[in-house]
């Protein structure tokens, strides 16, 4: 039976794709796309995230 697939840890390599600062937040969409995006810019879209019902992420950190 095949395992569930999960997604790594954010990194400080991670970057946001707004800006590029450090990303502290993971969105999945549910067509299986991601976007990253750092603590602003996830305060900024978290609505318009959960109407796509995408799959967030938070950084533990």
């Amino acid at each position: 039976m095949p395992g569930t697939l999960t997604r790594p840890e954010l990194t400080a390599a991670d970057r946001c794709d707004r800006c590029g600062a450090a990303a502290k937040l993971r969105a999945v969409l549910p067509s299986g796309g991601e976007l990253l995006f750092c603590g602003h810019h996830a305060r900024a879209y978290e609505a318009g995230l959960k109407d796509v019902q995408a799959d967030l992420q938070q950084d533990e950190q």
